[in-house]
């Protein structure tokens, strides 16, 4: 017999600043509606993936070879011919375009007052760096990430934050509210585990890369008052709109730089005691990832910290548990995504000069604010392969100069 599932939070528990676009009755129906939908996929449809591949999919594949797929590129091979996968995969897309859209009718009819106020947080502020002249990494410009359309970087008109009210008011529906209220679930619980396993770390300057619009980089400046915080993107509407989001809700610590992290040669050598990355680093190229990775190499201070936030990687994973992670990778408008899960990281971050040594990987879940965001009975029952706020923290610690002379001794 089934379980009955919790319905996921109502759009109205979003958590709301100045910058936050108004919704109207409709919308806010849209918005539940998607939000309801992907948790009945991910909680009640994807089970029917599993049964349909073990059996139905993989008992046809051994009759044919003689044994069991063996890499994920066979099993979608495999399960793209299969109704249940083709059913599931086709409504995930969908809610992905829906939310999308939403969002961003939602926006765009009340575009010029969100720009209006943006601009009256972030005008004559210099914690708002932009850079009109800094190209755009392909990687970028060449797929609207997560089907949003003219992803982070598209300015609609002068000024437009209208891709960050978008990823901002919409993100909710995709999580069906597992970040909170306020989308930070990943910062908070990057936060919550330095103060827990780390108390005697008190970072003065803070970098963040690919900050987008400051959703995880804000706890951090929360949890970290005195710190100087740096955060840097490629995309300017993002930045404006974390930047004046920041600013309302009285976050004052952070400046926005529209950078690319492959090479910020303006931020001086050893010079951040902690940098960070959240769910960013599967955006990027093969080429970029070791670019950025190594800035950041640089960039550390000697006994500072570098802090990954992503979903694990493939290796020792279960061949159907892999091909279920990599969905994003072929519909999700995520690329990058499966190679990145793939690369040796712990080899990557070594050669930047962080030795494996001093590295380190840590299973951490989204810190909630469980008044509004109750955890069920039912939050682990089931594989979702994926979809939960579920993560590794990931990075190094650089060695001091006399890890080095020791290690060398």
């Amino acid at each position: 017999m089934s379980m009955q599932r919790k319905a996921p939070p109502t759009w109205d528990k979003v958590g709301k600043h100045a910058l936050f676009p108004e919704a109207k009755h409709d919308e806010i129906a849209r918005f539940n509606f998607l939000a309801n939908l992907n948790m009945h996929l991910s909680s009640d449809v994807i089970p029917g993936v599993k049964e349909a591949y073990d059996g139905r999919a993989r008992p046809q594949f051994f009759a044919q070879h003689g044994r069991d797929p063996e890499t994920r590129h066979e099993v979608r091979a495999l399960m793209s011919e299969d109704p249940y996968y083709q059913w599931w995969s086709a409504l995930r897309r969908s809610t992905m375009e829906m939310r999308q859209q939403a969002g961003r009718s939602l926006v765009l009819r009340q575009m010029d007052k969100l720009n209006k106020v943006a601009a009256s947080f972030n005008e004559g502020q210099d914690t708002l760096q932009l850079n009109d002249d800094l190209p755009l990494p392909n990687y970028v410009t060449i797929v609207d990430t997560h089907c949003m359309p003219g992803s982070y970087h598209t300015a609609e008109v002068d000024g437009d934050v209208s891709a960050g009210a978008n990823y901002d008011s919409g993100i909710f529906v995709t999580t069906v509210g597992q970040l909170g209220s306020m989308t930070d679930g990943g910062g908070r619980a990057i936060s919550d585990w330095l103060k827990r396993d780390h108390g005697d770390f008190k970072p003065q300057r803070i970098l963040d890369i690919g900050c987008t619009i400051g959703h995880n980089i804000v706890p951090l400046a929360q949890a970290f008052p005195d710190a100087e915080v740096i955060a840097v993107d490629v995309s300017a509407p993002v930045l404006r709109y974390g930047h004046a989001r920041a600013k309302a809700l009285g976050v004052n610590n952070i400046t926005f730089i529209q950078a690319n992290g492959e090479s910020l040669s303006d931020l001086a050598n050893e010079s951040f005691d902690l940098i960070t990355t959240s769910m960013f680093l599967h955006e990027l190229s093969t080429q970029s990832m070791p670019k950025i990775l190594s800035e950041i190499a640089r960039l550390l201070k000697p006994g500072g910290l570098s802090v990954h936030l992503e979903q694990p990687q493939y290796a020792g994973r279960p061949v159907f548990e892999q091909f279920m992670r990599d969905w994003d990778t072929w519909n999700n408008n995520e690329p990058f995504w499966g190679t990145m899960h793939d690369v040796d990281l712990e080899a990557m971050i070594g050669n930047t000069g962080l030795p494996e040594s001093h590295q380190f990987t840590v299973a951490v879940a989204a810190k909630v604010d469980e008044s509004i965001f109750p955890k069920t009975e039912h939050d682990s029952d089931s594989e979702d392969f994926g979809r939960a706020a579920a993560w590794n923290v990931f990075g190094a610690w650089k060695p001091t100069q006399s890890t080095k002379q020791e290690s060398a001794a």
